[in-house]
Order: structure tokens, then C-alpha cells, then sequence
């Protein structure tokens, strides 16, 4: 799948020092094209091996505690665990839940608004935003100039020892977009390597039947926003997609989410308001609320939600398992 090309190191295991190589990132079969700008940001070996180092770096944040790895745990599929939204730095509350890191380089935007389309530019927010990191650019630099192993990580990644926060930005981009998840029992069923259970094809039957108009395609979202009739949660103000477009046509309106990996993401939705898959379903069941722009796949026939009896729930939730990746959460390419 994806390659990852290692030669001797006089610091970090993995990383070569004194030529850089091409990072062999590969499109898994079935998925969509590399959505990321690959000419405008090559991924190289580097490249990749300082922005993981960066991903795992506290100097990112004010106080040197919080990295990105911090809210996006690998064992989770990188999202923040048991927290409805993520907590950062002194403890500060965010809004909202923190989405897993998985498959970057095949989407187009990010974030449950969609108000990034450049994933060079992403992580810049995070880092400034004052309940995150709480930092700055040049604070960052100034950290980072200071170590000498960062030197010559940048000069092997970038060719001079120049430090920048373009620089920081893209080697973040670079680890990210390899962070590529295509291994659960679901791709081994697409390639004929495993079996589905009685309930698991039952599921994912049901599956086609009922949810796949937005969770289609290998990434299990078809990348739009859509009103899905949860109830407005005034602790955290947040009304999704009008927040960027300011159409309140949008209200309310958050991204369809990539299911992979879902076994492993609780809380769900934007704000975590659900703990376990058999809520969520309760709530296509019987808690969506009729809004004026509720998606109309949520109004049919007269019905508000998702028709599925408690029986169906649970093949869909078996189904919903075999797309979990547990090579992804337990590779050492990813891990700190």
C-alpha cells in the first residue's frame, strides 16, 4: 500500500540525513484521485519524518503541552477520546468534536464546516486558536530555532536549515496525507480475502438500503453538508455550515463523515453528543427533528428519519465494525 523508504540516520531512525527520497503514496483501489496538491507540496521521506515529529510536538502549543497528537490519538483513529469536544490547552473547551485523521489526502475539504480547503494551511488554526494550542507562528519558529536536531530535520526535508511556518505547515501536510486507512475486513471482503458473517451481510445490505446516498463511495462519505435534524446545543453556538456561508439556508448543516474507522471514534457528531453507534441509530430513528432545511433523504413519505427496527440497528452495527482498520491504529509509522 503505501511505502515508506528508510535509510541509515545520524539522529532519528528512518530518517536520512543526507538525501531526501520521493514518499511512495499510493491511491488504494476503488478510491477516490489524490485530492491533495502534491506539486505544490511534494511528500518526500523528510518530509514526512519531520511532520511527524512536529505532530507529536507540545512547542506546537503557549505552554509546550499540547501537540497535535494530543486531541487525535492514534488507537481512536486519531480523534480525542471521551471527550464530547476536545479539551486544549489549561483544559480550555472547544466546540467541537475532534474528527478523525485518516484518508486526507483523498478529500477536498475539512473540518465539520468545510471552511478549509487547503490542507497546507490547516493545521495553522489549531495552533492559534486560543482553546487549542494558543500559539503563534513566529513563537513556534523562534521554539524550533532553538533546537538544533529541528535544523537539521528542515534542512533534510527542505534543503537549508530555514525554519518557517510555511515550512511547519507543509511537513504537517506531508505526515497527514499518509495517514491512509484501506485494511479492514471490508477491504479484505472487496478483495476477496475475507468473509462476511450472516450479520455483517445483513448489515451492509441494509447498509445500501438506508444510509448509503451520503456515506457512499470507498471513503463511506460523499463529502457534502446536510441538515440531519439535530437539535441546535446553545453551550456551544454552533450552527455548522453558516458559520462560513452565513446562509441560513445552511443552519445546522454539518460534513457527512467518513464512517471508517467509526468502531473506534465515539462520541459522534459534531459536538459528541452520542456515545455509542446504537444512539446514533436511535436518533435517525426517532430523534430527528423536523427543521425547515432538514436533508430531504431525512423526509420521505411522510416519515421524519431513518425507518429501522432494533434488529436492523444491529446488523448495520456489525457491518459498521468490519470497517475498522486495526493496522491503521496500531502502525508504527503513525505512532509517536
Amino acid at each position: 500500500m503505501i511505502g515508506f523508504l528508510q535509510s541509515c540516520s545520524d539522529e532519528y531512525e528512518g530518517i536520512p540525513m543526507d538525501k531526501d527520497e520521493a514518499y511512495n503514496l499510493e491511491k488504494p483501489n476503488g478510491f477516490p484521485e489524490i485530492a491533495f496538491d502534491i506539486t505544490g507540496n511534494p511528500v518526500t521521506v523528510n518530509g514526512v519524518a519531520l511532520g511527524k515529529k512536529l505532530f507529536y510536538e507540545g512547542k506546537l502549543s503557549r505552554n509546550n503541552t499540547i501537540s497535535c497528537g494530543f486531541c487525535h490519538i492514534q488507537e481512536n483513529a486519531f480523534t480525542h477520546h471521551g471527550h464530547p469536544v476536545s479539551h486544549g490547552i489549561d483544559n480550555r473547551l472547544g466546540i467541537r468534536n475532534a474528527p478523525p485523521i485518516q484518508n486526507m489526502a483523498f478529500l477536498k475539504n475539512y473540518t465539520w464546516d468545510g471552511v478549509s480547503h487547503n490542507l497546507d494551511e490547516r493545521s495553522l488554526v489549531p495552533i492559534t486558536t486560543d482553546f487549542e494550542m494558543d500559539s503563534s507562528i513566529p513563537e513556534v519558529v523562534s521554539k524550533l530555532n532553538a533546537d538544533t536536531n529541528y535544523k537539521k530535520m528542515f534542512k533534510a526535508a527542505f534543503g537549508d536549515e530555514t525554519i518557517t511556518g510555511q515550512r511547519i505547515l507543509k511537513a504537517l501536510s506531508q505526515f497527514m496525507v499518509t495517514m491512509v486507512s484501506s485494511d479492514s475486513k471490508y477491504d479484505q471482503m472487496k478483495k476477496g480475502i475475507a468473509t462476511f458473517t450472516n450479520d455483517e451481510t445483513k448489515g451492509y445490505q441494509l447498509f445500501q438500503n438506508k444510509c448509503i446516498s451520503c456515506h457512499s463511495g470507498e471513503l463511506f462519505t460523499d463529502q457534502s453538508y446536510r441538515n440531519t435534524g439535530m437539535y441546535y446545543n446553545s453551550q456551544y453556538d454552533d450552527r455548522g455550515r453558516y458559520r462560513v456561508t452565513l446562509d441560513w439556508d445552511d443552519n445546522m448543516k454539518f460534513r457527512v463523515p467518513s464512517l471508517r474507522n467509526v468502531e473506534y471514534t465515539a462520541p459522534y457528531m459534531h459536538d459528541g453528543r452520542f456515545y455509542t453507534l446504537e444512539a446514533v441509530l436511535n436518533f435517525y430513528t426517532d430523534g430527528v427533528e423536523n427543521q425547515p432545511n432538514l436533508d430531504p433523504l431525512l423526509k420521505q413519505n411522510g416519515h421524519i428519519g431513518i425507518p429501522m427496527n432494533a434488529q436492523e440497528k444491529q446488523y448495520i452495527i456489525a457491518f459498521l465494525k468490519t470497517l475498522s482498520d486495526k493496522n491503521f491504529i496500531t502502525n508504527p509509522k503513525f505512532a509517536e
